[in-house]
């Protein structure tokens, strides 16, 4: 989800004590190692598909038996009264970092990721777009993680942030842009055992094919980003037919979904038109990156269109194109 600027503070402090202190009775056992092998960066799962230990992003979002084990946390989520994806606790070792990348997947497209630090040190700054921040203990921000960003670790000790995605309801995106009051008046969130927030979380299956709209709105998204890298001629006159080839994709792929429907029956029709469209692409979108994070044209319509197309149907054919 794209934001308007880099990071976004929310009024709200929370009981670092509290929060720490059920971080640190978690077991060792918890903690497991980041999914793309990222070294010193370890995570324990809160919310996942199922509650199990895994960190896929389809299904239905449950708590995790650790966050059950930490009832002041599992409030803190609660209480935003918002729906909540694949949430975790982060930790990153002292001297480690989160290598500078954007967030092109298409489990981003709609979603946010909340930090509310439990464990941290001055020494710990978040980049984002060309700003640097230190997120405070017991605070709360959201940040645009479609633009370039990094974390960087130069303490002596451990960092823990509590993660959380969501796409954010009205309420929690007015809140979240309106202007802030002196920090002696924002909200204190303190443990309260009489509390009943629901913690609400959420379901999210795979279409056996994307429908055409969605696939017309994830397309139509990239080329309001598309640009060159370096402007001329040559580049200019690529780009245009680099949309025209989006589009046309597009309506041969609606065509598709009003002849065969989105139940996956003609899976391999969906299929071929997506490799046709790849190679198409190969060649015209040298040189053509994002407006905002300038990331590959190319690598954002396979990771954030191409590998989501199709998903795995009832014959057990390979889940996404790649």
């Amino acid at each position: 989800m794209r934001l308007s600027r880099p990071f976004f503070q929310l009024p709200l402090l929370f009981d670092v004590a509290r929060l720490q202190a059920e971080v640190a009775a978690l077991p060792p056992q918890a903690w497991v190692a980041h999914p793309d092998q990222v070294p010193g960066n370890s995570a324990a799962r809160l919310i996942s598909a199922g509650g199990a230990e895994t960190d896929a992003v389809h299904g239905r979002m449950a708590p995790t038996p650790w966050l059950e084990a930490m009832p002041y946390l599992k409030q803190v989520l609660a209480g935003f009264g918002v729906v909540w994806s694949r949430s975790r606790l982060m930790r990153l070792a002292p001297g480690a970092g989160v290598p500078e990348h954007a967030d092109i997947n298409y489990h981003w497209h709609t979603r946010v990721r909340l930090h509310i630090p439990v464990l941290t040190w001055p020494e710990v700054r978040f980049h984002c777009d060309g700003e640097a921040v230190h997120m405070g203990a017991g605070e709360a921000w959201v940040f645009d993680n479609w633009r370039r960003h990094h974390v960087e670790n130069n303490a002596d000790g451990e960092r823990i942030h509590l993660v959380a995605d969501t796409t954010g309801t009205a309420a929690f995106w007015r809140f979240v842009q309106a202007a802030k009051p002196p920090r002696d008046q924002w909200r204190k969130v303190g443990w309260e055992p009489s509390a009943d927030h629901p913690l609400l979380t959420e379901v999210n299956p795979r279409s056996p094919i994307m429908p055409a709209a969605e696939v017309q709105w994830l397309l139509d998204d990239l080329r309001a980003e598309l640009v060159v890298a370096v402007d001329g001629p040559e580049a200019r006159a690529r780009i245009g037919r680099f949309g025209q080839l989006l589009e046309s994709f597009a309506l041969d792929w609606r065509q598709l979904c009003a002849l065969h429907g989105v139940d996956g029956v003609a899976a391999p029709e969906f299929q071929h038109l997506a490799m046709a469209i790849r190679e198409a692409a190969r060649p015209l979108s040298e040189g053509l990156v994002m407006r905002t994070n300038g990331v590959s044209a190319l690598l954002v319509l396979e990771k954030r269109v191409l590998q989501h197309l199709v998903a795995e149907d009832a014959a057990g054919q390979r889940e996404g194109l790649s």
